[in-house]
């Protein structure tokens, strides 16, 4: 019976195929299901054989560990370096964000405070 072995929802492409890499190089046999029309369903990752699940699953969690490593190093030169993005970078957004949470908070609250 097939067996989800990873949601695909919000998985970046690169994240994905180094997934997929990671898999067919340990000969683990697995197929994809795409993402619904609707947005339900996030498509997944899925084994053929659960015997490989335990396997499966250990492998992922290293890589996930190893691509979390090598993301926050990117992150953190990125950051000494000055590209990384900051509210400072985009003041114009910043400010139009929150300014919409102002009205969505002054809508939620106005009309209880009419109510006396």
């Amino acid at each position: 019976m097939s067996k989800l072995l990873m949601n695909l929802r919000r998985v970046p492409d690169d994240e994905l195929q180094e997934v997929r890499a990671l898999l067919e190089a340990h000969r683990i046999d697995v197929y994809e299901t795409e993402p619904s029309v609707w947005g339900i369903s996030g498509g997944g990752l899925w084994l053929r054989d659960e015997a490989q699940q335990q396997h499966a699953q250990t492998l992922l969690g290293d890589y996930q560990r190893e691509r979390k490593t090598r993301m926050r190093q990117a992150f953190d030169t990125a950051r000494a370096e000055g590209r990384a993005p900051s509210l400072r970078d985009h003041p114009l957004r910043t400010v139009v964000f929150a300014v919409a949470v102002v009205v969505v908070l002054l809508i939620s609250v106005v009309p209880f405070l009419t109510l006396g």
